[in-house]
């Protein structure tokens, strides 16, 4: 049994790309419960699942043993929090953590502190299985799925001692009250837990990556923060976990958002800034069952709207809509995106 289970254990490790496994600090001896895949097994006190290619964590304390072992190695941590209902969107992140890290992990987790509707908590999606098996497909290798104990273990988990400022009072902020005070408190728990050298998040939530980022500098953290640009449908709507909520009428016309910032940017230079935002507004206002609820153009470093610009200016336009009782948020870089995916020599946001 034991030969077997060392036997099974090396061949999925090579999988993962642990090709040292056996000797990484575990020892695969007798104490290994095998089942039917995924494998449940206990090392030294460490519990995960095995999931073909990807292990599975629940427990901080495992999670983080494991990962001091192969950081030891001098292996990269590239690091993913969401809070699951995968798409695609999700799997480009990873993708792009898989090119800059030896090790990718994804975390599950849907944070209560960061919603401040309860309906809208208690109806987010949690497909687990089937984000399990898209994780596996792309080759993730390490996944956290804790409890919300776990997370916040005496109940709630102070938020570090940072300053949001104006970052957090417009748009999301203005009409989400708290939810950036929550996402700054999970996000940085997170970091405190996986430990990684490079945190990825997407384009699409704007607002959110340059709070986040705004924390890591008044921190000094040593984490770096990559950006990953908006994926889209074919019919242009942006991958968001609440599209899957649509109705079938609004999902036709939630085409609707991104053509408006697309439509709107061939504006800019032609109309004042304002006059460009009215004419968003009452165009999106223009779909049954969708009501705008803002369209900004802001500068992408302070996130303040912008009365007119400059050449230099990184230009921004972010929306929200309603479609139904279905909110979605969107944004386009409508001038100087190498700022935010610069090229060699280019400026990077910060």
């Amino acid at each position: 049994m034991t030969n077997i289970a060392e036997s099974s254990l090396n061949q999925c490790a090579n999988l993962v790309k642990f090709p040292d496994f056996s000797v990484m600090g575990l020892c695969i001896r007798s104490n290994i419960l095998l089942t039917k895949t995924p494998i449940l097994t206990r090392l030294l006190g460490l519990t995960f699942r095995l999931f073909c290619n990807m292990l599975v964590f629940r427990k901080v304390t495992d999670l983080q043993l494991f990962l001091q072992r192969q950081m030891a190695k001098g292996r990269q941590v590239g690091f993913i929090p969401t809070m699951g209902a995968l798409h695609q969107g999700h799997l480009s992140l990873i993708r792009q953590a898989q090119t800059q890290s030896e090790l990718t992990v994804c975390s599950i987790f849907v944070n209560p502190t960061q919603f401040n509707d309860p309906d809208d908590l208690k109806k987010y999606p949690r497909p687990v299985e089937q984000d399990i098996q898209l994780l596996t497909d792309v080759g993730c290798n390490l996944l956290f799925l804790p409890s919300v104990k776990e997370v916040y273990p005496k109940g709630g988990q102070p938020g570090p001692k940072v300053k949001l400022g104006k970052l957090a009072k417009v748009m999301e902020g203005k009409f989400r009250t708290g939810h950036f005070e929550g996402v700054v408190q999970v996000v940085h728990r997170l970091l405190e837990i996986v430990r990684p050298h490079r945190i990825f998040m997407g384009q699409k939530d704007f607002q959110q990556f340059r709070i986040i980022g705004s924390m890591l500098e008044q921190l000094k953290s040593s984490v770096q923060l990559v950006v990953c640009p908006i994926l889209r449908e074919e019919d242009g709507l942006a991958m968001s976990s609440r599209n899957r909520r649509l109705t079938p009428e609004h999902r036709k016309r939630a085409t609707i958002v991104s053509q408006t910032l697309r439509k709107a940017s061939e504006l800019l230079g032609h109309k004042p800034l304002p006059e460009i935002q009215q004419w968003a507004l009452q165009e999106l206002a223009t779909a049954k069952g969708f009501r705008p609820e803002y369209f900004e153009i802001v500068d992408g470093y302070s996130l303040q709207s912008l009365e007119s610009f400059h050449k230099k200016d990184l230009v921004v336009a972010c929306t929200a809509v309603w479609a139904g009782d279905i909110r979605l948020i969107d944004n386009m870089i409508w001038q100087n995106e190498d700022f935010l995916y610069p090229k060699k020599g280019s400026q990077n946001i910060s």
